[in-house]
């Protein structure tokens, strides 16, 4: 029985954090499937080491720990003959160079990042083109569906069912906070870019925690075409997002998130489109959870 343990669910940005570093570190688990809402309901014993009930738990021996990036450097620095050895840095300039980018992930990408990912599940799939008094971004004038009469005028705003008027507001407000929150990543996200210009990765030459904490919110930012161009604008930060979230530690994690299929059909479209976009199969990551010893409990 693995002494480490992961509670949560692997669709959270904390959870994948820890789980791509037990990967990239080798470190036998298991992983305890809870979901963040009905999972402490199901599993009473959850609460009794998260009273009030945490997206992660992570147990190894007597410690147990809640926050991820604390998680990190204790896997990193417990586990540091194994595995990937430069996740923390062996040197005392590399290791604060590390710690330096991981705070500039917990304190000025996490937040805008979160928020950014929030609102573009709230927004329609197609958000309007036109521009703004900066050349870019979009108009929350023309957001609002479903304001239009037939002539293509908009409605008086009495005349609009109640629930149709507070969905349109609902949705001018996540348009509002995904242009701020894309305003405030750009300009993180040029400083990346002429840091990246002097270095592979963030904190050097090596893959580090400070990239790996970065996985989570911004993969769902580059999956997104409304989010993508953030990324794809910025020839370093591209270079740099396809060389860390293509490492096979985080295709696995992924692989994780997605929820099992029983319909064959679904399977065999699903397999499909993972040998399209590059995705390990179903039998590479079997035999990769093998390979890394991890138990699944649900």
């Amino acid at each position: 029985m693995a002494s480490v343990k992961v509670f949560g669910s692997p669709t959270s940005a904390e959870v994948a954090r820890v789980l791509m570093c037990l990967f990239e570190k080798d470190v036998e688990f298991q992983l305890i499937r809870v979901d963040a809402y009905r999972g402490p309901k199901r599993m009473p014993q959850y609460l009794k080491l998260q009273p009030h009930g945490e997206a992660l738990t992570f147990e190894d021996e007597n410690l147990t720990l809640s926050e991820s990036r604390g998680t990190l450097r204790h896997i990193s620095h417990k586990y540091a003959k194994q595995g990937n050895p430069d996740l923390i840095g062996t040197g005392a300039l590399e290791r604060a160079s590390i710690e330096q980018w991981l705070q500039t992930e917990a304190q000025s990408f996490d937040a805008p990042s979160a928020e950014m990912v929030y609102s573009l599940a709230l927004l329609p799939p197609n958000l309007p083109k036109q521009q703004n008094d900066n050349g870019n971004g979009f108009n929350g004038r023309d957001v609002a569906v479903g304001n239009a009469n037939a002539s293509g005028k908009r409605a008086p705003a009495g005349s609009q069912p109640a629930s149709q008027q507070a969905g349109a507001q609902k949705e001018e407000e996540m348009l509002k906070l995904f242009k701020q929150r894309k305003k405030d990543l750009e300009k993180l996200l040029d400083i990346y870019e002429q840091r990246l210009e002097e270095a592979r990765y963030l904190a050097g030459d090596n893959f580090t925690i400070a990239d790996l904490s970065h996985l989570p919110n911004a993969d769902r930012l580059a999956s997104d075409p409304r989010s993508r161009p953030l990324f794809e604008s910025r020839k370093n930060v591209s270079r740099w997002w396809s060389d860390v979230s293509s490492r096979e530690t985080w295709q696995y994690v992924k692989s994780l998130q997605r929820p099992p299929s029983t319909d064959a059909n679904a399977k065999t479209g699903q397999q499909q489109q993972q040998q399209q976009h590059g995705q390990p199969s179903e039998e590479h990551n079997k035999n990769y959870q093998q390979q890394h010893q991890v138990q699944q409990r649900y």
